[in-house]
């Protein structure tokens, strides 16, 4: 069976770093279209609208693992039962949604947020019109999985890309041709509306027998079983995500609450951009399991380990090593000093979650949700705690501490848990074979980056110390960190490519 694990993943990869980079690029320039107080309500209806996403139990997670099972068995029917109880569920939640948010606008602008009264009524009818993009927002999400289960990451990527880039600067053109925030958000339900139609032909080109067919009670139920705990995990992890910010809020206020999210977010986003590597082991897990193949699991498993610990390590390195010159020239020096601690220990924190990421992708997958959803909770709990206790005891950075506390040892937890029961492959091993080999040579890198430092004058000199940090961390990774016959592949399709220009 072709899996085309490192094409996938690459596909993923892009799908998230292209569109970001456009985004990045055009926030400005939204902000000085629609003013402070223009954008301020743009936030809160794009915050209301994705808080409202709770409802959804996560059946896109069981549909990806079943379909991608089933696709392994070549079981024409349960696929088409599985896409279809995916679909109802994801219509129903989105009409659901949709209608609470569209009769809930107004009570949520005029009451519940404090919106200047010059913009209520725009508020309100944006929020409507917002109402519909979530029940497509809810079906694009859902159709978006199903080549991603049939490990078509370049399908699913490409029409993220295309989106994902289009909509920021068709946003910028609308307000630039004089139009405002309802435009805004008119473009962005018609193009999840063709999103939706774009991914439909796919999925049809993608399963050309896929019909009509009533799901039966043992595909309801194997996907409602594995979505509720796989629910439970983002539920959690979505509630973690934004109570650090309260407890700031509530304890520090809101100046220092800015220093934190600067920080933390930049850290959770470049950190966060290296699990798309990881995103396709889950459907690639599921169908291996299904064959039995455990052995092929059990060796992609630590060579994908190996690579992406590798690459994770390398970016946390560039992040924390660098995190007062990053503050510096991106933001201010201000931020720079209040904020250059936190950034370092928040990317420590987040390395140190993403070493769960492959473990419960592949636990997920072999359909042991319960491990990865229970996991989630307490780290959920535990953290709460800890970053309550670091705020209330040693301000913002206490807040980053926390994350840090919770990581190690929810982390470290989960990872005796899970290998050689749900995983299949030993601790010891995950260790010697994926860990040890990357984060030795990192370490001694950021070792000579940190000296490095102290012969840094000015921006230029940054920017070489950092060119020379990555090559460093290129040169040790393609001479000890990636495999022979991978390398040897490699260097094989770059004298291809070389040989080709040469003829042209």
């Amino acid at each position: 069976m072709k899996l085309d694990i490192v094409r996938n993943a690459a596909a993923n990869l892009c799908g998230a770093l292209v569109p970001a980079i456009v985004a990045l690029a055009t926030v400005p320039l939204v902000v000085r279209q629609l003013g402070d107080a223009g954008y301020g309500v743009y936030s809160l209806v794009t915050a209301i609208v994705g808080y409202f996403a709770v409802i959804d139990i996560n059946v896109t997670a069981g549909s990806v693992k079943y379909i991608a099972q089933f696709n392994a068995r070549r079981d024409q029917a349960r696929i088409d039962e599985t896409v279809f109880f995916g679909l109802s569920v994801y219509a129903l939640l989105g009409l659901l949604g949709g209608l609470a948010l569209f009769g809930g606008a107004g009570f949520f602008v005029t009451r519940l947020f404090a919106v200047p009264a010059a913009l209520e009524g725009e508020a309100v009818a944006t929020l409507r019109l917002a109402a519909l993009g979530f029940f497509l927002g809810q079906l694009q999400s859902y159709l978006n999985s199903i080549p991603q289960a049939l490990m078509r990451y370049d399908v699913s990527s490409r029409i993220e890309m295309l989106f994902g880039t289009g909509v920021p600067l068709l946003t910028v053109g609308v307000l630039l041709l004089g139009y405002g925030l309802f435009e805004v958000i008119l473009v962005r339900v018609l193009a999840s509306a063709a999103n939706c139609l774009i991914l439909w032909r796919w999925i049809r080109r993608l399963l050309p027998r896929l019909a009509w067919r009533r799901p039966g009670a043992a595909v309801r139920g194997d996907l409602l079983r594995f979505s509720s705990y796989a629910f439970l995990s983002r539920f959690a992890t979505m509630s973690y995500a934004y109570a650090d910010k309260l407890i700031i809020g509530a304890l520090v206020g809101v100046t220092g609450l800015a220093y934190f999210t600067v920080a933390s977010t930049l850290a959770n986003r470049v950190l966060g951009l290296t699990y798309r590597l990881s995103g396709v082991f889950f459907p690639a897990a599921s169908a291996l399991a299904a064959l039995g193949e455990i052995d092929h699991l059990k060796r992609l498993y630590l060579k994908a380990s190996r690579y992406v610990v590798f690459v994770n390590a390398s970016v946390l390195l560039l992040v924390a090593v660098f995190a007062y010159p990053i503050l510096y020239y991106w933001m201010e020096p201000r931020f720079a000093r209040a904020g250059h601690v936190i950034l370092a220990v928040m990317a420590l924190s987040q390395f140190i979650d993403s070493l769960t990421s492959l473990p419960s992708l592949v636990n997920d997958g072999m359909g042991h949700p319960r491990y990865s959803g229970l996991f989630a909770l307490g780290r959920a709990a535990f953290g709460l705690l800890v970053v309550y206790l670091g705020v209330a005891g040693w301000g913002i950075d206490g807040a980053a501490w926390g994350h840090l506390l919770a990581s190690s040892l929810l982390t470290c937890a989960f990872l005796l848990a899970v290998h050689g029961r749900t995983v299949p492959a030993r601790l010891g091993e995950l260790v010697r074979s994926a860990y040890l080999p990357g984060m030795a040579g990192v370490a001694l890198v950021a070792l000579g980056a940190h000296a490095g430092q102290r012969l840094v004058n000015g921006p230029r000199d940054a920017a070489l110390l950092v060119l020379l940090t990555c090559t460093l961390l290129l040169a040790y990774g393609g001479l000890f960190v990636i495999d022979r016959g991978d390398r040897e592949r490699a260097w094989g399709r770059v004298k291809g490519l070389l040989s080709l220009r040469k003829t042209v």
